[in-house]
């Protein structure tokens, strides 16, 4: 007798987190479209149980999925949507930040930045330009151009946060700010490296005969 097939379909997250010790089950790693009985009954299949050797990084990918699916019924047939890995990151209790570290980081990058914008214009000899430039304005020497220097340097400032559309948690629209398309990058890079890391650690222990949990 022929047995009934049925068809879940799958996308997978690219990176979530999980509380440190806690089973990875396809709820936490990826979407299921299928009928309601049988997407219920998929939730909860445990896909991995992570030990403490493997650190917080664990790669799940769709092969570990499928067998894990099969194993709770040979005749389901799943069709997956993207990427065909997730990185599940294992996560300590979060901890509320330390005042006293934030007001040492903002310092050191208020320091920091300020420095960097004066060896700049060091440089550049912006004192002599800023000078020159109020002469042609005003037909004058002023070897201290307070007022020109006062409005260029609020002109920087008001510059900066019109560039990064970002102001304390204000923006000014919803087009992602430059940090945040580099942070984009920087995470998309650090994911096919991790990628690429993990599959050479499960290729190692298959080499010499591990099982994988």
């Amino acid at each position: 007798m022929k047995q009934d097939t049925a068809t879940i379909y799958l996308q997978l997250r690219k990176h979530v987190k999980l509380p440190i010790g806690q089973a990875v089950r396809i709820r936490d790693v990826a979407r299921v479209l299928s009928n309601s009985k049988l997407e219920s009954s998929l939730l909860d299949v445990v896909i991995k149980q992570p030990r403490e050797q493997d650190g917080n990084l664990v790669l799940i990918d769709m092969l570990q999925i499928i067998a894990s699916i099969q194993d709770c019924d040979p005749a389901i047939q799943v069709e997956y949507i993207g990427e065909p890995q997730v990185i599940v990151e294992m996560v300590r209790p979060g901890k509320k930040p330390l005042f006293l570290l934030f007001i040492l980081v903002w310092l050191l990058l208020f320091f920091g930045s300020a420095l960097t914008i004066m060896n700049f214009h060091a440089d550049v000899s912006m004192q002599a330009v800023q000078v020159r430039i109020v002469e042609m304005i005003t037909g004058e020497r002023d070897e201290h151009p307070y007022l020109f220097q006062g409005a260029y340097s609020i002109g920087i400032g008001f510059g900066m946060v019109v560039f990064f559309n970002h102001l304390f948690k204000k923006k000014w629209n919803e087009e992602p700010t430059p940090l945040e398309v580099e942070m984009y990058l920087y995470q998309e890079n650090l994911n096919q490296f991790i990628i690429s890391e993990e599959y050479k650690k499960m290729h190692n222990a298959a080499g010499r005969g591990e099982k994988q949990p």
